[in-house]
């Protein structure tokens, strides 16, 4: 939301905002701007007839006093992706969906365009070297990338962001069951992507990974032009890796199989869009991924620490099989924490059984606060070790045990931090710093 008020701003409009608090780095970012409100809270006397309309966030309540005055008056209200359509309604939109990847191939997307200086606007979850802010609009650019989440659009909205952006050209990366709390089984998460199939336009295309077999069942059914996928072509040598293409072998920065499928499903899009192969490869060369992706926090003589957004079960796996398979010499140590509505569900955490299987130790961190704020039962810490079912894994509920556990490990090799989350508030580089000193 701080974004769209940035763009929004940047595009020569009057900017209003409320939040009942607002963090770092939203904080400075927007006061950077001139848009950070005077004090934090509701005031209903912001809203009034002036307004040409409201943009409501999901950490609005139905009851907002700011959202009641503003149905009051009648004023035209929309949702984060609401608005996003509004602005793009006239230009081609690309929209990437999917349980996992989505954010690493909207970035690759943006990335190779960007190097062409192919003009676009764009919507990210998540911060790219090179791009100011993670939401662009315009008046001129011809077509607009997005990511296409997949959770809820408003308090007064139920629909799923990606249910509105009806695409032109779309993405789906894979899907495995996540927002248990929207979403109470694993066929009523399927549903939101078949109804995102049934969005796109006519004549539309739709790129999808081969490799799910979920995927398969929902869009054989689709009347768009339908192109399935698989991981790009590529080889390891000495932990690096490169894309295979023709003769040529391509030195790319990230790295793990489900990374290739990410540059594969980046390339037909941007091949969609008229780049060449010769454009895009020259381009992917430079990508070095999108903050909290295989993101180096610090490096010692004999010991490398990484931030990654891993969280969700499936995605927790694929990423240790990228580094297992990228050092498959070196011990790999992860370090997650439980932070979602979904991981910190009793229900819910035994589908993360053998997600940690590629590391050869693990921490799981939980906070038994977060877990009450949420309104959850309370978890022990027996039954999120029997819910991994994995030999070597330490369960911890206390922040300040992590720092001591990793750095009462002398051994070297690669340690991953996976989160949502910030580890309640553990200041990971500073942790990073002194785990690769200490080696």
């Amino acid at each position: 939301m701080h974004n769209l008020a940035m763009a929004l701003h940047n595009k020569g409009m009057r900017v209003t905002g409320s939040d009942d608090e607002i963090f770092e780095p939203s904080r400075s970012r927007l006061a950077k701007y001139g848009l950070l409100p005077e004090k934090p809270g509701w005031n209903p006397d912001r809203i009034h007839t002036g307004l040409d309309g409201v943009i409501l966030g999901m950490h609005a309540k139905k009851d907002n006093p700011e959202l009641l005055k503003a149905q009051e008056l009648g004023l035209k209200i929309w949702s984060f992706p609401e608005y996003l359509y509004e602005q793009s309604k006239d230009k081609k939109r690309v929209v990437i969906g999917g349980s996992h990847g989505k954010t690493t191939v909207t970035s690759m997307i943006m990335h190779v365009l960007w190097f062409n200086h192919i003009p676009f606007d764009y919507m990210v979850g998540s911060q790219l070297e090179g791009f100011e802010t993670m939401v662009k609009v315009s008046d001129n650019a011809p077509l607009i990338i997005l990511e296409g989440d997949e959770y809820l659009s408003s308090p007064i909205d139920p629909r799923p962001k990606f249910h509105l952006y009806k695409p032109d050209i779309a993405v789906i990366t894979g899907i495995a069951w996540d927002h248990m709390n929207v979403f109470p089984t694993f066929e009523d998460y399927l549903e939101q992507f078949r109804i995102f199939v049934e969005q796109i336009n006519p004549g539309g295309s739709l790129f999808w990974n081969r490799g799910d077999m979920h995927l398969e069942e929902i869009v054989q059914n689709s009347r768009c032009n339908k192109v399935a996928y698989t991981h790009h072509s590529y080889e390891l040598r000495k932990e690096k890796s490169y894309l295979i293409f023709e003769d040529t072998k391509v030195p790319i920065p990230v790295f793990g199989r489900h990374n290739m499928e990410n540059i594969s499903a980046a390339l037909y899009v941007c091949r969609e869009l008229g780049v060449t192969n010769e454009m895009f490869y020259e381009a992917i060369s430079s990508f070095k991924g999108a903050a909290r992706r295989q993101q180096l926090l610090a490096e010692g003589m004999d010991k490398k620490v990484y931030l990654d957004f891993a969280h969700a079960p499936s995605k927790v796996k694929a990423t240790l099989e990228g580094f297992r398979e990228t050092y498959p010499d070196k011990k790999i140590t992860a370090c997650l924490e439980l932070h979602t509505f979904s991981s910190l569900n009793k229900e819910f955490l035994p589908q993360y059984k053998g997600s940690l299987d590629a590391a050869d130790e693990a921490i799981v961190f939980y906070n038994p606060d977060v877990v009450e704020h949420k309104k959850l039962p309370a978890i022990e810490k027996t039954f999120v070790q029997n819910s991994f079912h994995k030999d070597r894994l330490l369960v911890i509920n206390n922040p300040a045990e992590i720092k001591t556990a990793l750095l009462e490990d002398p051994s070297p090799g690669i340690l991953i931090f996976m989160s949502s989350g910030n580890f309640s508030g553990l200041n990971l580089m500073k942790v990073a710093n002194n785990i690769t000193k200490a080696n």
